[in-house]
């Protein structure tokens, strides 16, 4: 279990957080703060691994509570300003919530906290039946009249396409096109997927290249890239004002350089 702090003087957001927690089942509550002071006399006399604090706080501010620590926890940043997360980064946060936020990004944040951890938190239950590697990357869709499974991995990106999705694949000239909304799609793939715009999820590892407010996608496995059709070259999607503070948060953390 990764023993949490939950920090934010506005009590409706104190308890969204606390409820939050309370559903990720490798997070346990060590406690919950109304102020930074308050959270310093916990860490007087207890311990915790990740600390989910806002930065716009009275008395002492979530940023300098942060750098205050001699060995801080783990810490998720949320906030409703945005310009903080530049400096959020340099005392080497974890994560950036730009409220308001939801579970699912709540939920990346927390998948962030464990693998920087580097611990195996979930334990089956006794009942369960052990998966293998294959069927934890398969999906069942339906399209048309028939159910299909694919590879995760193989998902390059999904499309929203009003109440359908386009499901672009590794190795096909056309996506698969699902009955399905953005919100199911996203609760239902791994960490290395990422919601960029209302309209686009994008498989991390097949991104190519980010420029400026678009992400380019690599070309199928085996396109010519001279030439053929639409599907088989690279893919310019944007990045959408409301998925872009997470998305450079993700940036931030793979970058090495200047």
């Amino acid at each position: 279990m990764i023993r949490c702090i939950a920090i934010d003087d506005e009590p409706l957001a104190l308890q969204q957080l606390v409820t939050y927690i309370q559903k990720v089942p490798f997070l346990e509550l060590a406690a919950q703060c109304q102020s930074a002071l308050e959270a310093r006399r916990f860490l007087e006399h207890d311990t915790a691994d990740a600390i989910f604090c806002d930065i716009n706080m009275p008395d002492l501010n979530g940023m300098d509570f942060v750098k205050s620590l001699t060995v801080p926890p783990l810490i998720v940043f949320t906030t409703a300003y945005s310009e903080y997360a530049v400096e959020g980064f340099k005392v080497n946060a974890v994560d950036f919530l730009l409220k308001p936020f939801g579970m699912q990004d709540f939920q990346r944040a927390a998948l962030r906290l464990k693998e920087r951890l580097g611990i195996e938190t979930s334990q089956p239950r006794q009942d369960d039946t052990p998966k293998t590697a294959e069927e934890d990357n398969v999906l069942f869709l339906k399209t048309d009249y028939r159910i299909i499974k694919i590879s995760i991995s193989d998902i390059r990106y999904v499309e929203a396409m009003s109440e359908y999705l386009k499901v672009w694949l590794e190795g096909e000239h056309k996506p698969v096109i699902t009955l399905l909304s953005m919100k199911k799609m996203e609760e239902r793939l791994p960490a290395y997927f990422m919601r960029i715009h209302r309209s686009y999820i994008i498989n991390l590892t097949k991104i190519q290249e980010v420029n400026k407010n678009r992400v380019i996608i690599s070309p199928p496995t085996g396109a010519d890239r001279n030439g053929g059709a639409e599907a088989d070259s690279e893919v310019y999607l944007p990045i959408g004002d409301m998925y872009k503070e997470q998305f450079l948060a993700y940036l931030s953390d793979k970058f090495i350089g200047k």
